[in-house]
């Protein structure tokens, strides 16, 4: 005799990509003037510092959570790991907007390993979308450009890394409006590609993941 199914697992919360990417969109915008050398007063300094704690930290660190709530542990590492960045990101804002420079050396040091950690995820979310591999190479070449910056001080990387600010803020914007919009339009207003790489497979091919599924079903079987 089988044993009742169990009945379906619901997330306690909802979807928090969006807030994430809304929260990443709105910190890259309020960089963007610094980025660009248009504005590099401690007026500026101070007002960007404070939308990258609101909404760079604080928006991505309550998706984060949510998300590993919801257990998702890709989106919600990424969020939640990125969001103290932002702390570290309002911080240096602020301490230059008093005359106080981060120190280059620690600065190339956690940009070298946010790099490894990048390109490793860039590989993982590979099997989501392409797009989202376009969404992490486009913060490995912002970590690239950052450490050849410190390295070589040519002045060029500095557009290289606003560029690259204004790409990722696009492409922020273009996954939050897709999660958003598609379902409540019923269709694909903002397409998102499939999976660049596919799930592997248990012998037979059948994915891993329905073998466990199945393994579970049968052992509630007498």
């Amino acid at each position: 005799m089988s044993t009742p199914a169990s009945p379906a697992t619901t997330n306690p919360f909802a979807e928090s990509t969006p807030l994430g990417l809304f929260g990443l969109a709105i910190g890259c915008a309020a960089l963007l003037p610094i980025a660009f050398g248009v504005a590099m007063t401690p007026a500026a300094l101070r007002t960007a510092a404070m939308f990258c704690f609101l909404f760079g930290a604080g928006g991505q660190l309550l998706a984060g959570l949510l998300a590993l709530a919801n257990k998702n542990a890709l989106g919600g590492t990424m969020f939640t790991t990125f969001a103290f960045n932002w702390v570290m990101n309002g911080w240096a804002l602020s301490g230059m907007a008093e005359g106080r420079v981060p120190d280059p050396s620690v600065i190339l040091a956690v940009d070298a390993t946010f790099l490894v950690i990048f390109f490793v995820l860039t590989y993982a979310f590979g099997f989501h979308s392409k797009l989202l591999v376009l969404f992490l190479l486009d913060i490995d070449v912002l970590y690239v450009a950052r450490i050849l910056r410190e390295l070589t001080h040519a002045p060029w990387l500095s557009t290289a890394i606003a560029l690259a600010t204004v790409g990722l803020m696009a492409i922020a914007l273009w996954l939050a409006f897709a999660l958003l919009v598609n379902p409540a339009a019923g269709r694909p207003v903002f397409a998102v590609p499939g999976p660049w790489f596919e799930v592997a497979s248990a012998p037979g091919g059948v994915p891993t993941a329905v073998v466990s599924e199945s393994a579970r079903e049968s052992s509630g079987s007498a």
